[in-house]
């Protein structure tokens, strides 16, 4: 191994801070599990680890810049057997993340390198090496759930029962759309999230188009000719609207404000269509009155799209 300064890419002055900080980089950049089939890159990680535990022990690092020791943690004048270049630095890996030598993830005296690792990629309380064994993948969850369509324009609580049988309960976001999915992070399958997508529910009466929404509204034929006041349904409540004398069928009101609300503050309106409905029994003096009245008044509503 190199001068254990140069690889870590620090100065001999540097601090046990800067060491530490210098190596976690390296350490994160060079990890083996980021890094898959690159054995140059793991050669390259455990000359970096075995640097950095050399100078994160103070003993050591004190004795190696004394000229007591080598690189590698040898006493000068002594040569380990077999070549290694990491044996006196303790650096060889077992598949269990336990170090094979003094300075190794198990046993370093300046350092765990192990909680460092565990800060990369993901608990304390996991075990780390450069060689661990292959983890369960994070899997995401599809969760289809149906929500009222009132409900999901102006937002609520829906229950939802993932696979692991926890229950959770979830907010509906004002101006939610039909297909439109939220994501849960964590609570999927081995760390993934839970997709939550939403199906709504048509209504019996209102018709959404963006943020507004269109009720047809139906209109006696007194009402229409006389005018009127009458009650009309909204996504919050009953509203009275006022219907002016001579309305007609297609007639269109617009009730500010109220319709779908959105994320950004701003509300859609409400859009009204008139329509004349005639009484399910005609009765005779009604009958008798609308005969006189067209002998006098009569015309042709087809007239003017020039239908002949």
């Amino acid at each position: 191994m190199s001068d254990p300064y140069k690889i870590i890419g620090v100065a001999r002055s540097a601090t046990e801070a800067e060491i530490k900080s210098a190596y976690r980089k390296l350490a994160k950049k060079l990890h083996p599990d980021m890094n898959p089939g690159r054995k140059d890159i793991e050669q390259k990680f455990k000359e970096v680890t075995a640097a950095y535990d050399l100078l994160s022990d103070k003993t050591k690092r004190a004795k190696f810049d004394r000229g007591e020791i080598d690189e590698n943690g040898n006493e000068r004048g002594f040569h380990h057997a077999g070549g290694d270049p990491y044996g006196g630095m303790g650096g060889g890996y077992s598949r269990r993340g336990k170090s094979s030598g003094p300075f190794g993830f198990g046993g370093g005296a300046g350092v765990n390198a192990e909680d460092l690792f565990a800060e990369f990629f993901g608990g304390a309380k996991q075990r780390h090496s450069a060689y661990r064994e292959q983890e369960p993948l994070a899997q995401d969850v599809t969760y289809t759930i149906t929500v009222p369509f009132v409900e999901a324009c102006v937002g609520g609580k829906k229950r939802v029962i993932l696979d692991n049988k926890k229950t959770i309960d979830i907010n509906i976001p004002p101006g939610t759309e039909d297909g439109h999915k939220l994501r849960l992070r964590g609570l999927g399958r081995n760390g993934g999230a839970a997709l939550i997508e939403i199906n709504i529910e048509p209504h019996e009466s209102f018709r959404r188009e963006g943020q507004d929404i269109h009720l047809d509204v139906p209109i006696a034929l007194h009402e229409a000719l006389l005018g009127a006041s009458i009650t009309v349904p909204t996504l919050t409540g009953k509203v009275s609207l006022k219907v002016s004398p001579g309305s007609n069928t297609g007639t269109l009101m617009r009730l500010k404000g109220k319709g779908v609300p959105s994320a950004k503050g701003a509300t859609g309106d409400m859009f009204v269509t008139l329509r004349v409905l005639l009484p399910d029994t005609i009765s005779p003096d009604l009958s008798t009155f609308v005969e006189k009245w067209a002998k006098k008044h009569a015309y042709n509503p087809r007239k003017k799209m020039n239908w002949g």
